[in-house]
């Protein structure tokens, strides 16, 4: 069963805020086969013209999942950002199971493990304001590319499991996706 991590921003996080947010994303728990551990992080945001923001990120042992959505009701945010993350878990689960037919690979290869950490110091004239630290999985440009945009990013950096190095997909302007090999 997940456990859940909700934060307001200008809001206070409610008993029925909670259970409502608890309910509509626990409704993702039929997508697999054990129910994950990790805590689900959900960060709900009201702004000044009265719009909210739901932020949610699940981190699992092979994938993380996260979405994000803005509408003028905070109860319509949370539909409409897990709607996103059900068509994220169909998208993924079915390029498993193509990649699964053709290949005959386990799933355990697809993934990237994130895991963030802030830092606001500045060192330098650069101004680094924010650290974060990657635990690179194995994975071919294809499942990079796949795992790039279900986050919703422009890059992604992944150990290649054919040459064990570290390589970068990224989104080009023209809409294809460009490959940085290191040596």
């Amino acid at each position: 069963m997940l456990r859940y991590n909700v934060r307001g921003e200008n809001i206070e996080v409610t008993e029925a805020i909670r259970n409502y947010v608890e309910k509509k994303v626990g409704k993702l728990e039929r997508y697999f086969d054990n129910a994950p551990e990790e805590t689900a992080h959900v960060n709900l945001k009201v702004y000044s013209d009265k719009t909210a923001k739901v932020e949610v990120t699940i981190p699992l042992p092979y994938l993380v999942l996260r979405a994000e959505e803005t509408s003028p009701d905070l109860y319509a945010s949370v539909d409409l950002v897990v709607d996103k993350l059900e068509r994220q878990i169909r998208k993924f689960k079915t390029k498993i199971n193509r990649k699964n037919r053709e290949k005959s690979v386990s799933a355990a290869v697809f993934a990237n493990n994130v895991n963030g950490e802030d830092s606001t110091e500045s060192t330098s004239e650069f101004d680094i304001v924010r650290t974060k630290r990657l635990s690179l999985k194995p994975m071919d440009s294809e499942e990079a590319v796949l795992q790039m945009n279900m986050l919703g990013h422009n890059f992604f950096i992944f150990e290649d499991a054919e040459t064990n190095g570290t390589s970068i997909v990224y989104r080009r302007k023209d809409g294809k996706y460009g490959l940085i090999e290191t040596n």
